[in-house]
């Protein structure tokens, strides 16, 4: 159990979308100290190799590690599912990914036990989540969304095109080739997911519940640490030191940064990563 009065936790991702954990953890639990680490020159990991994906997200967390990190959060996906145990392995702190938070939020509130999962090609592939999932007696369909990435990425948030993309890959997920799955829940297996929630919550069946990984490895952070603190209490979000590390354009990071966030980001750091 970390006592720390006012702890800082370091979050890791491959690029910008980890952010909407960051924002998640801001509302939750606004009392501690942030460091973000976005390996933006690298991405995408989905692409990488599981042994390729480790050996980066190491070094990144090594790197919070030496400026305070006294708490790990995962907040990239690809790297929870392909590389979470070698992390821990060479982490001196405790680490914690999005996918068993996100897991045990959907097994809890599915009544039918029966759970749709969306994710990145390199998420839904690993099975990461459809494993943490099984463990708890869930039924389980994965649907990979591949183009929802770009598409948030170029602010299409509520765009027709998104929404169209949305009502294919969801009709397929809940429906497609077997029939009617009759799931309950729809878990957001990618970070970027959330700024398409208010979308996704009009495409998805009315009866579906949606939980937002993020939202939910912010409420484990807060449990981990016992901070009586933790509230949605906007005013003391501002109290927080927020530092950003990028391995690219800070520049760049900023900007698009501001828009995962919901936040202004600034005081962003370039680091370089020596292979």
């Amino acid at each position: 159990m970390i006592a720390a009065q006012r702890p800082t936790i370091g979050v890791f991702d491959s690029g910008v979308g980890g952010l909407t954990v960051l924002r998640a953890l801001l509302n939750r639990i606004p009392g501690a100290n942030y460091l973000y680490f976005g390996d933006t020159a690298r991405l995408p990991y989905g692409s990488k190799s599981a042994a390729t994906v480790a050996h980066y997200a190491v070094g990144a967390v090594r790197y919070l590690q030496d400026q305070g990190a006294e708490l790990l959060v995962i907040a990239c996906n690809t790297a929870t599912a392909l590389a979470l145990d070698e992390i821990k392995a060479a982490a001196s702190v405790e680490v914690i990914g999005v996918v068993e938070p996100g897991a045990e939020a959907a097994a809890a509130a599915s009544h039918k036990k029966k759970v749709v999962v969306i994710g990145t090609e390199a998420t839904i592939s690993s099975h990461a989540y459809q494993r943490a999932l099984e463990v708890r007696k869930i039924a389980v369909r994965e649907k990979a969304c591949p183009l929802f990435v770009p598409l948030v990425e170029e602010g299409w948030v509520e765009h027709p095109v998104t929404e169209q993309v949305a009502r294919i890959y969801l009709s397929e997920a809940f429906a497609g080739d077997a029939g009617d799955f009759n799931a309950d829940v729809l878990v957001l297996g990618c970070t970027h997911y959330p700024l398409i929630k208010p979308l996704l919550r009009r495409v998805a069946p009315e009866h579906v519940a949606i939980v937002d990984s993020a939202e939910s490895t912010a409420q484990e952070v807060a449990r981990l640490l016992e901070d009586p603190s933790s509230s949605k209490n906007r005013e003391l979000v501002a109290a927080s030191m927020i530092k950003f590390f990028a391995t690219d354009s800070a520049e760049k990071f900023r900007k698009m940064g501001s828009r995962f966030l919901g936040l202004p980001v600034e005081d962003v750091v370039h680091v370089d990563l020596k292979e």
